[in-house]
């Protein structure tokens, strides 16, 4: 699927990033296919702003020009951006709503894989609300107030023990 052009204007391009095309090329030739090189296509000096996972659906937002790519870097940094994910999660989650608190550190004998950590892992916050329940699943919002490697993956599958639907 082609990424869906949803916004764009003089600075800003927006598209809705398809499951299984990566946000940005990754190591090897047949890697290369990723929203930025098709974006790029059409904006040659089109810049990413943040990128999704692989298996990863939702909104990308890249600049067109360097000062504007600078802008948004940095409301990212100072996190005034806010990120909304919606969940299918395998299993009942108890609650409406919460916030998970859980360190994070990488597994350094599986990496990228991360682990939960108290001691010398980084803090880590997600805030939560169910938004819909079936009799083996539960939807939610994830709302990420930290930005660590896999945080919404872990973060479901230890701090609400329930892994997202379909995450390997």
């Amino acid at each position: 699927d082609e990424p869906r052009v949803i916004f764009d204007d003089d600075w800003l391009v927006i598209v809705d990033k398809p499951v299984g095309l990566l946000s940005v090329p990754g190591r090897g030739e047949q890697l290369r296919d990723c929203a930025q090189s098709r974006l790029r296509a059409r904006h040659p000096d089109l810049l990413l702003a943040h990128r999704l996972d692989l298996d990863t659906s939702g909104l990308l937002i890249a600049a067109k020009d360097p000062l504007t790519y600078a802008a948004m870097q940095r409301q990212f940094e100072e996190r005034r951006v806010d990120k909304r994910y919606a969940a299918w999660l395998a299993g009942h989650v108890p609650g409406d709503q919460g916030v998970i608190e859980l360190a994070l550190r990488v597994d350094l004998d599986d990496r990228p894989r991360q682990l939960v950590d108290p001691i010398h892992g980084k803090p880590a916050s997600t805030r939560w609300r169910v938004v819909e329940r079936t009799p083996t699943r539960t939807r939610v919002l994830l709302f990420p107030l930290t930005g660590r490697t896999h945080q919404l993956r872990v973060h479901c599958a230890t701090g609400l023990d329930a892994p997202i639907v379909g995450d390997r």
